[in-house]
């Protein structure tokens, strides 16, 4: 688990559209709710910049936060966010109260190492293609992880890793493969050097050509 992300935000009663926009455009904040748990939901407001910066951060968007409202501090998570579609401008924050002895489920960034040393790059000339940047996990908010690394090191070309090649750390589980082995996805893997795979493709031509050709060489040779 990373370290703490402090937010402050102060409780709001007004959470109709035109308070939020004088929210936005008169005091430079970002409205937002905060609702899970055995607490009713909170409306609430706090400074843009501040969020804004956090956002810079790709942790911030799988860790745990500590937002306090009013003073009084709560774990959260950044379940969602809107932003302005033309402007960088945070519209709207939503926030999950979290339990440190419940499960949560996140989305979790993939980091992707050694994929320029991999056999497969280094040795063999092939390109790494993605599939996946990101997997949902379930786990204890303890437990949860930053981002999960994935060796690509002794990757070979025509190789494809799956969700179940993936070392997840102690506590952590994949949602996917809970649902069944048909929910193994590829996220990455390492494709043939675009000369080698055209050169194939001549072959498989010419190796057709010739295959036309016999064919009506034999059928002269009946007539």
């Amino acid at each position: 688990m990373s370290d703490a992300y402090i937010l402050e935000a102060t409780s709001r009663a007004d959470a109709g559209k035109g308070a939020s926009r004088r929210l936005r455009r008169l005091e430079n904040k970002v409205p937002g709710i905060v609702y899970g748990g055995k607490s009713d939901p909170v409306s609430i407001s706090m400074d843009h910049d501040p969020l804004f910066h956090q956002l810079e951060n790709e942790a911030f968007f799988s860790s745990i936060i500590q937002l306090k409202i009013d003073g009084k501090g709560e774990d959260v998570l950044l379940k969602d966010l809107q932003r302005h579609p033309a402007k960088n401008i945070i519209m709207h924050a939503d926030f999950l109260r979290v339990d440190k002895n419940q499960a949560i489920v996140v989305q979790v960034p993939l980091h992707f190492v050694n994929e320029d040393s991999s056999v497969g790059v280094k040795m063999q000339g092939g390109r790494v293609s993605h599939q996946a940047n990101e997997i949902e996990i379930r786990c204890l908010p303890g437990d949860l992880p930053e981002y999960i690394e994935v060796d690509m090191a002794e990757v070979e070309v025509g190789q494809v890793i799956h969700l179940s090649d993936v070392i997840l750390p102690e506590g952590v589980v994949s949602v996917a493969l809970g649902l069944g082995e048909e929910h193994d996805l590829a996220i990455a893997n390492i494709s043939a050097p675009k000369a080698e795979t055209e050169t194939d493709d001549d072959t498989v031509a010419s190796n057709e050509d010739d295959a036309v050709a016999d064919a009506d060489d034999d059928a002269e040779s009946k007539d």
